[in-house]
């Protein structure tokens, strides 16, 4: 457990030190592009899953319940 807890804090340590002396990603780049981005792969799915479920051409299989019905069983005669 010991080892665990000292790795722990070694990787805790990393990331506060490339906090403190920056990343080389932009910090705005979510503020510029981030709710565009959001939006526009959320109409990119809606969009691929309408055409999936409407024209791709899949049967979907519903459910048997109610609509199978089950045989008689059949008793051996002795």
């Amino acid at each position: 457990m010991y080892r665990f807890a000292k790795a722990a804090v070694n990787i805790t340590g990393q990331a506060a030190r490339q906090v403190r002396h920056g990343s080389t990603v932009r910090q705005d780049f979510h503020y510029k592009y981030g709710n565009g981005l959001l939006a526009g792969g959320a109409v990119f799915c809606t969009g691929v899953w309408t055409y999936v479920l409407t024209q791709a051409g899949i049967t979907w299989s519903p459910s048997p319940v109610g609509k199978v019905m089950p045989k008689e069983w059949r008793v051996d005669e002795e």
